[in-house]
């Protein structure tokens, strides 16, 4: 049999009597199979990276020297921006879920899965923040396996972060390529 033969059906009365019984769950019915802890402490390290992540791009924005330097800090300042965009939105999602957001500056550093890599040279700037980039496409990528179809939302969030951190390896790998080139 196909599903377009089949009829949708839901039992709306059953539905209406568990949102009346849990009401203060908010936005988790129980209909979400993922663990929320997990996922909330999950989600925390996704914070917690994209925050390190937004404070090394402005570290290297407001540092970068040299002939190239005036791109690459455009760009740094619009990643960072964009960082700061995922650490919003996980935050959001993680009150959504009934957690905590650990914004704390303690250990903020060590539940980060990219490192806090201070460049002083503009080569070295691009590389650490492409790296970081990279380290943070696999963890995405992880997340959105770890969940599955057993928490779509946040799922389909995890996965808009992951398109944006590949586009940034992207500029990055841009910007290192044009400055390679620049020094032949």
């Amino acid at each position: 049999m196909t599903r377009a033969n089949t009829e949708f059906k839901s039992d709306i009365k059953s539905i209406r009597k568990h949102a009346r019984q849990h009401v203060e769950a908010g936005a988790v019915t129980e209909g979400y199979k993922a663990d929320r802890k997990a996922v909330v402490d999950m989600l925390n390290g996704a914070l917690a990276t994209e925050l390190v992540c937004a404070l090394r791009y402005k570290y290297h924005y407001f540092t970068a020297v040299g002939i190239h330097a005036q791109a690459a800090a455009e760009e740094f300042l619009e990643h960072a921006e964009q960082e700061q965009e995922h650490a919003d939105a996980l935050a959001a999602r993680i009150v959504q879920l009934g957690g905590d957001p650990d914004f704390s500056p303690e250990g903020l550093k060590k539940r980060s899965h990219s490192e806090y890599a201070v460049a002083t040279k503009l080569p070295d700037m691009i590389k650490e923040n492409l790296i970081a980039e990279r380290v943070a496409i696999d963890t995405y990528r992880e997340m959105v396996a770890f969940l599955g179809d057993d928490d779509p939302t946040t799922r389909r969030m995890l996965e808009h972060i992951l398109a944006v951190e590949e586009e940034h390896a992207d500029d990055l790998a841009g910007l290192l390529a044009s400055d390679q080139t620049n020094k032949r």
